[in-house]
């Protein structure tokens, strides 16, 4: 697609970088979650406020639970209930992940010569490796973060999931479209409980269409395509187009067929891309669902 370049005025775009330099230099600080509290409180204007808050004088008790909640420490998110995931880590990434929701909920996300910026920065201090070049739009989901590599020139577009409970690799100018869903996490049929993670990739070039859906520990093959609604539920090869639910390669790219492999069902490797379950440190476990999970005449 041919695009024009157009540039916010000279002097935006020098506040800008002042402020992405500014940002930046914040969260290498030692204590990023006192940095991510300072920086929200400043996004949403209520920086008086939250100064208040921590000299400690008096506030309304609505305006105190509300300042207290732009650091990161006084709020609860999901990925913390999952066991499985190193505890130092998951926290030193919550914060930068609470910083990045924050964030698109502010009127500066809608302006995109701050917001494209803004997330590379977010990207590069949370992401176990972070390419150049980073398009990245509003309302990616991101579930640890520390658990996704990411090449250069990669555009996600909005409403994307990006399951990282696993470890989701993904390459150079991969191109995923609004609202496509990747994961690297699955739950038994039967015990909802019993997760199991995987390694999930996205070689180079790869595009994914709106709405489409990559399941947990699938591999799509570079400069392949899954359609706009599609499901793998195995390997998509290399320069093949996949599409249907669940889905099929269905086409090899036009001049790639000396290169690429022969049409038909996805090969299923998931297996072999599973990882080890493995539980860090003594937790408190406890029961979401209280379900009965044995069939009638089991005990």
């Amino acid at each position: 697609m041919t695009k024009r370049h157009v540039e916010v005025p000279p002097s935006v775009q020098a506040s800008i970088e002042e402020t992405i330099e500014y940002v930046d230099d914040r969260l290498s600080d030692d204590d990023t979650a006192a940095a991510v509290g300072e920086i929200l409180a400043d996004l949403f204007d209520d920086s008086a406020a939250y100064r208040r808050y921590r000299n400690g004088e008096t506030l309304a008790p609505m305006a105190r639970v509300r300042v207290r909640s732009y650091d990161p420490r006084n709020a609860l998110i999901e990925t913390e209930h999952w066991a499985e995931q190193e505890l130092s880590e998951l926290r030193e990434a919550k914060c930068i992940r609470y910083l990045w929701n924050g964030f698109d909920l502010s009127p500066l996300a809608n302006n995109l010569a701050f917001a494209l910026p803004f997330r590379q920065v977010l990207a590069n201090h949370l992401f176990a490796e972070a390419g150049d070049n980073l398009r990245l739009f509003g309302g990616i989901k991101i579930q640890c973060g520390n658990n996704i590599e990411m090449g250069d020139s990669v555009v996600v577009h909005n409403d994307v999931l990006l399951d990282d409970r696993g470890t989701l690799s993904i390459g150079d100018r991969v191109s995923i479209a609004d609202r496509a869903h990747i994961h690297t996490h699955a739950h038994d049929t039967v015990d909802q409980t019993d997760v199991t993670n995987y390694e999930t990739i996205l070689e180079d070039d790869v595009r994914l269409g709106y709405g489409a859906m990559v399941s947990a520990g699938c591999r799509i093959g570079e400069n392949a395509m899954v359609g706009s609604g599609a499901t793998t539920l195995g390997d998509v090869p290399a320069h093949h187009i996949a599409a249907g639910s669940p889905a099929k390669s269905v086409k090899i790219k036009p001049g790639w067929e000396p290169v690429a492999d022969d049409l038909g069902p996805l090969t299923d490797n998931r297996e072999g891309r599973r990882l080890p379950t493995e539980f860090p440190e003594p937790f408190e476990e406890f029961d979401e669902f209280g379900r009965t999970l044995s069939p009638p005449g089991e005990s």
